[in-house]
C-alpha cells in the first residue's frame, strides 16, 4: 500500500538526522520489508544478514548503519537504523485522523470543556467536569468519568474507559478496550466473609505513554497509581492499585504487577512476568519471560525463573533439567554401591 506522504531521500535523511549517499532526489512513497521492497520504497538493512545481500534489493533506498557503505546504491546512513526506520514509517504512513468535531450522539455532562481541533466520535459518554485538551482523538464507545483531565494530543481508541478523577498527560495513546481507574482487588477478611476496601485514589498517566489493548490499571486505594513518562505497555497487562512504573519502562503482554510495587526507570518485563506486591524493582532491571519476582531486585540486574534468579544461573539450571532422569539413575546406582560397601542390612549383609 502506498503511503499518504512522499519524500525525497534527502528529506528523509534530514528528518532522522542522518546522511545519504547516492541520489538524494529519489522520491520515496512508502516503507517496505527488505525482501519485497520496490523502487518507490525505502527498506532497512541493519544486520549483517541483510547487508551481505544488499545488492539484491530493488528498493529505492536502504537504511543502514553509519559505518556501512556500498557504492552504487541509495543509502540513508544513521547511528540507529531501527529507530530511524520507525520514524520514517510514521512519516510515510501517518495514521488516519478523524475530522475535528463532536458527533451528535456524544453524551457530555455539565462543565465539559475541550481544546481546539479535537475529534470525538459516535456514542462517547463524557462525565461532569471533564477537561480534554487540544487535538485529541476520542474514538467510538469511549467512556470518560467525572472530573477526568486529558492533555493535548491524546488518542483513546474504541471502547476505552477512563474512570472518575484520573489524570492523563500529553501525547498519550490508549489502545482499544483498556480500563483506566477500575477498583483495585482489596478485601478485608471478616470471619468467613470479605469486606470490600473502597478505592478512593486515581490513576495518573504522564506524558508520552502508550497503553496497549485490554490493559487494566487500577486506581489507588489512597493516592494514586502512577504510570510515569514514556512507559510503553503491550496488550493484556494488569497494573494493580498504587503501583508506580518508572520512566521509559516496557511491560510486555500478560505482565501482572501486584499492589504497591514500584518499578524504577527503564525496567523491561518480558511476557507473563509476575511481580509480588510491595516490592521495589531497580533501574534498568530486565526480567525474562514468565519470571516470578518474589523479592526486591537491585539496579541493573538481569533475572529469569520462578522464583527469580540471575539470568546466567537460570540458563545453567535449564541445561540441567533435561538431564535429571539420568542423574537420578546415577544417584540411585551410587546409593546401592555405598550400601553394599557399608554392608547395609538391607542387602542381607551383617555389619561388624
Amino acid at each position: 500500500m502506498v503511503g499518504d506522504m512522499e519524500k525525497t531521500l534527502a528529506e528523509l535523511a534530514s528528518i532522522v538526522e542522518g546522511c545519504h549517499t547516492g541520489d538524494g532526489r529519489v522520491r520515496i512513497q512508502k516503507a517496505a520489508p527488505f525482501e519485497t521492497a520496490e523502487s518507490e520504497a525505502i527498506t532497512l538493512a541493519r544486520s549483517p544478514k541483510y547487508q551481505r545481500c544488499i545488492a539484491e534489493t530493488k528498493a529505492g533506498a536502504v537504511i543502514v548503519p553509519a559505518d556501512f557503505d556500498y557504492p552504487g546504491l541509495n543509502l540513508l546512513k544513521v547511528d540507529n537504523p531501527y529507530a530511524a526506520f520507525a520514524r520514517i514509517i510514521a512519516v510515510l504512513h501517518p495514521p488516519a485522523r478523524p475530522a475535528a468535531g463532536i458527533h451528535p450522539s456524544v453524551l457530555a455532562g455539565e462543565g465539559f470543556r475541550h481544546g481546539d481541533d479535537t475529534a470525538i466520535g459516535p456514542r462517547v459518554v463524557i462525565g461532569r467536569g471533564v477537561v480534554i485538551g487540544a487535538r485529541c482523538r476520542i474514538y467510538p464507545g469511549v467512556v470518560i468519568g467525572d472530573d477526568v483531565v486529558l492533555g493535548d494530543d491524546v488518542c483513546l481508541h474504541a471502547n476505552v474507559t477512563i474512570m472518575n478523577g484520573c489524570r492523563i498527560g500529553h501525547r498519550v495513546t490508549i489502545q482499544a478496550g483498556s480500563v483506566i481507574g477500575s477498583d483495585g482487588f482489596g478485601y478485608a477478611p471478616d470471619g468467613e466473609r470479605y469486606v470490600k476496601i473502597p478505592h478512593t485514589g486515581i490513576v495518573q498517566i504522564d506524558d508520552d505513554v502508550e497503553i496497549g489493548a485490554n490493559n487494566t490499571i487500577d486506581r489507588g486505594t489512597f493516592g494514586r497509581t502512577h504510570i510515569q513518562r514514556g512507559v510503553k505497555t503491550d496488550n493484556l497487562v494488569h497494573i494493580a492499585h498504587n503501583v508506580v512504573i518508572g520512566p521509559d519502562s516496557i511491560l510486555v503482554a500478560q505482565v501482572g504487577i501486584s499492589g504497591s510495587a514500584t518499578l524504577g526507570r527503564h525496567v523491561v518485563l518480558a511476557g507473563q512476568v509476575g511481580v509480588t506486591g510491595h516490592l521495589h524493582i531497580g533501574d534498568y532491571v530486565m526480567a525474562g519471560g514468565k519470571t516470578g519476582i518474589s523479592k526486591s531486585v537491585p539496579d541493573g540486574q538481569m533475572i529469569s525463573g520462578a522464583p527469580e534468579m540471575p539470568h546466567k544461573l537460570w540458563l545453567r539450571v535449564q541445561r540441567i533439567i533435561p538431564r535429571l532422569p539420568d542423574i537420578r539413575k546415577k544417584v540411585k546406582s551410587l546409593e546401592r554401591r555405598v550400601q553394599r560397601l557399608e554392608g547395609d542390612p538391607g542387602d542381607g549383609a551383617t555389619k561388624h
